[in-house]
């Protein structure tokens, strides 16, 4: 059974992938992620300089959903330099490095610090729902905006492919992954967290985080993000490769998101749950599944939604009086 994914030119031993903010902070934490089976490493977010995040407490889990209002801290660009540089010498995986900034023109020049460091790809978080007291709106709610981030950090990025990562908290997911296409991203990623979401202290009658609110992760969101998988892959006609990531625990979860379009999937909170060898508990039951399915190439799975879609809406050719078909 091939589990082995190639996007845009880089081969990933299997379609795993390491969601951004999840153990992604040092060089030593992303070998042992990759030790455990992941097949790449997405890193979390970096910024042009240092940012401090919410203060505590900023996560609250329960067995079906995570808040986090973590606040996407960052030591700075010295930090990542030291940390990326470290891993990039015997990369054992592909790499993702997720910039995220306040303005346009910052995350071209967040993109301009990261790459000397040869990250295997960018991801450009667009859609955090949790600093918008800090920022506000996400620049994924504007179709506009999107497009303007997209083709700033193409113009710095180099042969370095550029994936949007969207947000799940917009009326069309669609249209704004058609501006970012149309402004050349090369690819999406495809949810980040769904809300903010709140929970609420019935003694002290307070909202639990710090921050009030926060992102929705967990088992969950995984219809959303199905949903909103297929819907990008539908706009862009499957031109351009997703990582799919939102509520994937299991190697079906991950079978059934590559099925609505993504190449590859992105795995975050399920590391919390099932432990850092949850990769490779994955593939084992992605390798299953595709043993009892008769699944040769996993390759073959992205997008087979819509390929069975269009077969059964395809138009019947009834046979004519003569005996010959007709349409």
């Amino acid at each position: 059974m091939n589990l082995s994914q190639t996007l845009l030119g880089v081969t990933f031993a299997n379609p795993t992938i390491l969601a951004s903010g999840i153990m992604g902070i040092t060089a030593s934490s992303w070998r042992l992620v990759a030790e455990n089976g992941a097949g790449g490493i997405t890193t979390k977010s970096l910024w042009l300089k240092e940012h401090k995040g919410h203060n505590n407490p900023t996560i609250i889990s329960t067995e079906h959903w995570t808040l986090n209002a973590v606040g996407v801290p960052d030591a700075g660009p010295e930090k990542a330099r030291e940390e990326i540089g470290d891993f990039m010498k015997k990369k054992p995986v592909p790499l993702i490095a997720n910039i995220i900034a306040e303005s346009v023109e910052n995350f071209a020049a967040t993109a301009e610090a990261i790459l000397p460091l040869k990250p295997d790809f960018f991801e450009v978080n667009i859609s955090c729902p949790n600093v918008e007291d800090e920022f506000g709106k996400p620049f994924a709610c504007s179709a506009p905006a999107a497009a303007a981030v997209t083709k700033a950090v193409k113009k710095v990025s180099g042969k370095t492919p550029v994936l949007i990562k969207l947000s799940p908290n917009v009326d069309s997911i669609a249209a704004i992954a058609d501006a970012c296409a149309s402004a050349g991203a090369d690819g999406f990623t495809v949810i980040n967290t769904v809300g903010p979401g709140m929970a609420i202290d019935l003694r002290s009658r307070m909202p639990i985080l710090a921050n009030k609110v926060g992102g929705l992760s967990g088992p969950g969101i995984k219809p959303i993000a199905v949903k909103c998988v297929a819907d990008v892959f539908g706009v862009t006609k499957g031109a351009l490769p997703i990582i799919g990531t939102g509520g994937i625990y299991t190697g079906e979860d991950a079978i059934e998101i590559m099925l609505a379009g993504a190449s590859l999937v992105g795995i975050g909170t399920a590391v919390g749950d099932r432990g850092v060898d949850v990769f490779a508990k994955i593939c084992d039951e992605m390798q299953l599944w595709c043993t009892n399915e008769g699944v040769d190439e996993i390759s073959s799975l992205v997008g087979g939604m819509h390929r069975e879609l269009s077969q059964r809406n395809a138009p019947t050719r009834k046979p004519s009086r003569s005996g010959r078909t007709r349409s």
